[in-house]
């Protein structure tokens, strides 16, 4: 066993001469391992030696196993050579877990490339990159025929379809003619004879993808986007093409069995689509031709565990290696996104405004003139213009309330010093239910005796109201009306669609419904509590959930958006102006030295562990804010956890993610105590 002839910076020692291995029957005989370790100082390639009755089964990309210090370890074949800098004698390999070569070499780079952007390790990735394996199920699809793909023409594109956009032909000729166009997209919903859905447009473009003799991978944020959508594309692209055309559904929810089938189908060719979650960025298509990402602003295509990747910057990595197509599509437009477009590494395809304006309803923004002209309800929570907008079109079908929380009163607090209730348990937030029950959010214990810790007044007063709370209300305003409640907490959970008869249906932002026909009317509660948050993204975000609530309704709908949201946010919904929008926030993030105008890095641990890697980093001549403690996570009540963040121009980001890869190796090969570091974090404090 050693280490390959590439200089590491932990050495003190220069590496030593690359030296010949030769063995009878065996070429190159050498092979480098990258162990399935979550120490950052073994992040490196380890040479083994490749025994004769291993070296058919033992290629690249193949599971083995070693042994490493004294223990056998799992570990992944990443090449096989004929030298080596080890001086002694080279262990053999233990096993070949598999002969299959789960990671192509398109896998190999795409995963080093991530490791480096993200100063991971090539373990933490691989983690993500490939699904555990199921030895029945892998068998039963390597004995499935593949079958031998054909060119389909390239179907003609109406009026209706990608012609209806500025830039949509143009994106489809160069998909069929084998091209790598980079563009991000800002969709319409699909109204009947006058512009086809999204979806139907996903499928033009992957069968533009096909005719190239390419594949395809898209990826949305949940499992139930990812199988709809699955659906919509085979069936579109079966009556484009004339014969069905497989298309694989990768999820991790789906379980060890099903999930290593997927992905088992695009590595053989037995698929050439796939449509998945954010671990399916990394699935092995074969020829890939073009990369989707639906709805990137979407939090839950950010990896919560390490490397902390976005699968957008994934498909951008991946855009670049393969020489592929990338689409970033959406109802609305992220930042990060737009700074593609900034740059000019990506192109736009967009909507006409006068087919913005046939296509999408009016939304209307009460300012105080309004409201005073209401009395004194104009200052309740739901005016009553709001209510006579309800009442009008539920005459009409379904309405649609959206409500930034759940639950009855998520947020409760002192009702003499307005102090926020905390658990004196845990110290979590504090939440009413229906029926004045009080529990903790964190710890879900019931509080039968709750007195503030400040004042030591024993009352409580509702400070956010949630869906139900919500619900019960417009229950009481119209009492010979339905009401529908949505939402990832409700106990019936998320409501998938409703008919056309007049009803209220009160969701939480992701969880509204989709109604046959579009909702008469939709009102957008509580602006300020999503657009006015002191969070990075959070006019985005607020913009991005209102958007997804406004496409649902019909063009001719009303749409009443209240509870004083940030007026920038507001006109841009207005204007339906995602594009300015997200133009005007990278302008000010330029101006404020904050992501993705620049590269940053987010630093959380112990005191001194963080500022140890803050020291190298000021030496640097890097910008450096903080360090500040945090709020303990609940895991860790009793440690002090500080955060700091480190910013440096562009040009210098891989310089960045370079020296903080080698400050982690360097604290686990002396065992210091870890920071957890995230580049490009969407959330800084």
């Amino acid at each position: 066993m050693g280490e390959t002839g590439h200089q590491d910076a932990l050495l003190l020692t220069p590496a030593p001469a690359q030296r010949t291995v030769t063995l009878p029957g065996v070429s190159d005989p050498v092979a480098r391992v990258v162990l399935d370790s979550p120490l950052p100082h073994l992040d490196r390639l380890f040479d083994y030696l490749v025994p004769p009755e291993l070296d058919l089964a033992a290629a690249a990309g193949t599971r083995v196993t070693v042994s490493f210090g004294g223990k056998e370890v799992h570990g992944w074949l990443w090449e096989r050579a004929s030298t080596t800098t080890h001086p002694g004698r080279l262990t053999p390999l233990r096993r070949v877990v598999s002969d299959l070569p789960v990671l192509p070499s398109a896998s190999r780079r795409l995963v080093e490339a991530v490791a480096e952007r993200t100063a991971g390790t090539l373990a933490d990735v691989l983690r993500l990159a490939v699904p555990a394996r199921h030895a029945r199920t892998e068998r039963a699809v390597r004995d499935r025929a593949v079958p031998l793909p054909t060119a389909p023409e390239v179907p003609a594109d109406g009026p209706t379809g990608w012609a209806a956009y500025e830039g949509g032909t143009r994106l489809l000729q160069a998909l069929a003619q084998g091209q790598a166009p980079r563009v991000v997209w800002n969709a319409l919903p699909g109204r009947q004879n006058l512009l086809e859905d999204w979806p139907v447009l996903l499928a033009r473009a992957v069968g533009a993808t096909l005719a190239s003799g390419r594949g395809a991978l898209i990826l949305t944020a949940t499992t139930g986007q990812a199988e709809a959508l699955a659906e919509k594309v085979a069936v579109d692209l079966e009556t484009e093409l004339g014969r069905p055309e497989p298309v694989a559904v990768l999820s991790a929810e789906h379980g060890p069995a099903r999930r290593y089938q997927a992905f088992l189908a695009a590595l053989l060719g037995q698929a050439r689509v796939v449509v998945g979650t954010r671990s399916a960025a990394f699935a092995p298509v074969q020829d890939l031709g073009l990369v989707v990402v639906w709805d990137d602003g979407d939090d839950r295509l950010d990896e919560p565990r390490a490397p902390y990747v976005h699968a957008r910057t994934v498909l951008a990595l991946r855009s670049g290696l393969e020489k592929a197509g990338l689409l970033v599509a959406g109802y609305s437009r992220s930042v990060e996104a737009h700074s593609y477009v900034a740059r000019g590494w990506a192109g736009e395809v967009v909507a006409p405004r006068d087919l913005v304006r046939r296509v999408i309803a009016r939304v209307q923004v009460p300012g105080a003139p309004e409201l005073e002209a209401e009395g004194p309800s104009g200052y309740a929570r739901i005016p009553s213009l709001a209510h006579r907008a309800l009442r009008q079109a539920l005459t009409q079908g379904p309405v649609l309330v959206q409500v930034p929380r759940g639950g009855y009163a998520p947020v409760v607090a002192c009702a003499s010093c307005r102090q926020p209730a905390s658990c004196p348990t845990c110290s979590g937030p504090v939440r009413m239910s229906r029926g004045g029950q009080v529990s903790c959010r964190w710890c879900g214990r019931e509080l039968s005796s709750w007195s503030c810790r400040s004042c030591g007044h024993t009352g409580l007063r509702m400070v956010a109201v949630g869906t139900v709370r919500t619900a019960d209300e417009l229950g009481r305003a119209f009492p010979m009306v339905p009401v529908v409640v949505s939402g990832a907490r409700e106990d019936h959970g998320v409501i998938g669609t409703v008919d056309d008869e007049p009803r209220l249906v009160v969701a939480t932002p992701g969880a509204e419904p989709v109604a046959e026909g579009g909702y008469r009317a939709v009102l957008l509660l509580d602006g300020a509590t999503l657009s006015a948050r002191p969070d990075l993204g959070a006019s985005s975000e607020a913009l991005r959930r209102w958007t997804s609530a406004v496409v649902l309704a019909r063009p001719d709908a009303r749409v009443v958006l209240l509870g004083g949201p940030a007026q920038v946010v507001a006109q841009a919904l207005v204007r339906w102006d995602h594009a300015g929008f997200a133009r005007r926030e990278l302008a000010e993030r330029v101006e404020l030295g904050l992501p993705p105008a620049l590269r940053c890095a987010r630093l959380d641990g112990p005191a001194k562990a963080v500022e140890s890697v803050l020291d190298q980093a000021r030496g640097r001549g890097w910008d450096v804010l903080g360090p500040v403690e945090i709020l303990p996570r609940r895991d860790e009540r009793t440690t002090s956890t500080y955060r700091a963040l480190i910013r440096v121009p562009l040009t210098q980001g891989r310089q960045l993610a370079e020296e903080l890869r080698l400050r982690q190796r360097e604290r686990s090969a002396r065992r210091e105590e870890s920071v957890r570091i995230e580049l490009d974090p969407t959330v800084l404090w």
